[in-house]
């Protein structure tokens, strides 16, 4: 017999949440009821830490005054414009501005509402550009297994976290896998494990070999898989893919909606690994969390191969959103920036990364944590499966946030991604609490 919904928190029923088990939740529900600095306060007005950044979403803090007071002066000024055809000052400012930090030649930006949304952006450019150039036949699409690219039917299709997959059909036609890089000989290596990695990039080049250079339009990974528990690239893994795509004209796409805007110490991933894609996407950090939206960035000659077969006044590219460069979001985007910049927090979250990565090392002495990873401020540790899979993640989940700790797990896979304003004595608290759960779990 399933398992029915519970009746008792009448209220709360008419919520489908997302990733999330809602019966469950019902009977036990985890409400966070505010937030400042680096703490969430439940509804019962008890005081929680946040080791995980709202969702990777807000390495500055939560509550930020700057991000606002400029949203509120944008809400009074313009609080919408339509995005096709019309534009709004905010967003000319907000693209000159990421190409201040992006990795060049990344310099034309096209914005979006979500991760998910700025995935799907990027796999059609990709398409569009190779049909443009005259090479339409160009529209096998190489994603990786155990990657996550959001939830849109070409993200998930070119993704490879199973659950994300197995209920919704076949996903787009056209599509393969490279395998994922969590491999045991890099069993707890803090930074680029060094097995493995020239291997595991020329899954692509096995690929090529079997379905023909001339059918493949691009090649997307995330720098560090982020959402499948912070799987960080083997030495020259990178290199070897960006060798690969530029050897055969396939275009690189790196998701860095996680590990942009500062999580590696770095604007973003690829200047921390020395690796620059042609397409990059964007999100969460961008605005700090606190309004959806997303952005692609581009070579320009990307671009412009697509505005060259268009006419003079034509559309160049049939796509975009409602909320594309939505007013209010480009103006949390710009005062995120600014703080970004003011408190050199790229810089501060790479002085912090030595001193949390070690605690995540530490970890490694529990007689239930089976591997341990992390580059930057991004962490991991994997901890030996109990009763049924996730089922030890979610108890670890659940009795962190009764001790005042809000970390994410997925299966059983406990995951750090601490603010970028976090304290020595806010990591030892968030550690200490993690590791007398787990030595009592």
């Amino acid at each position: 017999m399933s398992q029915a919904t519970p009746r008792s928190n009448e209220p709360l029923i008419h919520h489908w949440m997302p990733f999330t088990p809602n019966r469950q939740f019902l009977e036990a529900p985890r409400m966070l009821a505010r937030a400042e600095g680096v703490h969430y306060w439940n509804s019962a007005g008890e005081k929680l830490l946040d080791g995980i950044s709202g969702l990777y979403t807000t390495p500055a803090g939560h509550g930020r005054r700057e991000i606002r007071e400029a949203v509120a002066k944008q809400m009074e000024e313009l609080d919408f414009a339509p995005p096709f055809q019309f534009g709004v000052p905010g967003s000319f400012r907000l693209a000159h501005e990421l190409t201040r930090i992006l990795p060049a030649p990344l310099s034309r930006v096209f914005f979006a509402g979500s991760g998910s949304e700025a995935v799907e952006t990027a796999l059609k450019i990709a398409i569009n550009y190779h049909r443009a150039r005259g090479q339409g036949q160009r529209q096998r699409l190489i994603g990786r297994a155990r990657g996550y690219h959001g939830v849109n039917f070409a993200g998930w299709s070119v993704g490879g976290m199973v659950k994300n997959r197995e209920a919704f059909g076949l996903g787009l036609p056209g599509v393969a896998h490279l395998r994922h890089t969590h491999i045991p000989e890099n069993r707890h290596v803090i930074g680029q494990g060094p097995h493995g990695g020239l291997d595991l990039a020329d899954d692509l080049q096995r690929l090529i070999d079997l379905h023909g250079a001339d059918t493949i339009a691009a090649c997307i990974v995330e720098p560090i898989a982020g959402s499948t528990g912070i799987l960080v690239p083997p030495v020259d893994y990178l290199q070897r893919l960006r060798s690969i795509c530029d050897k055969y004209g396939i275009l690189l796409i790196f998701d860095e909606v996680i590990c942009g805007f500062g999580r590696t110490g770095h604007p973003f991933a690829a200047q921390a690994f020395g690796v620059t894609p042609d397409i990059m996407t964007m999100a969460k950090a961008i605005t700090n969390g606190n309004i959806p939206m997303a952005a692609v960035a581009v070579r320009e000659e990307i671009q412009q191969a697509i505005f060259d077969v268009a006419g003079p006044d034509a559309i160049e590219f049939f796509h975009g959103y409602t909320y594309s460069a939505h007013p209010v979001a480009c103006a949390a985007a710009l005062a995120t920036l600014k703080l970004y910049r003011d408190e050199d927090l790229f810089a501060r979250a790479a002085a912090m990364a030595p001193g949390f990565l070690a605690r995540i090392a530490d970890l490694a002495h529990l007689p239930c944590v089976i591997d341990t990873r992390g580059y930057g401020l991004l962490g991991a540790a994997d901890l030996a499966p109990g009763a049924s899979p996730g089922a030890r993640g979610f108890a670890v989940m659940r009795r962190c946030f009764d001790q005042g700790l809000v970390l994410r797990v997925t299966g059983d896979t406990v995951i750090f991604s601490p603010m970028f304003i976090t304290s020595e004595d806010q990591l030892d608290a968030m550690f200490t609490i993690l590791r007398r759960v787990l030595e009592t779990i």
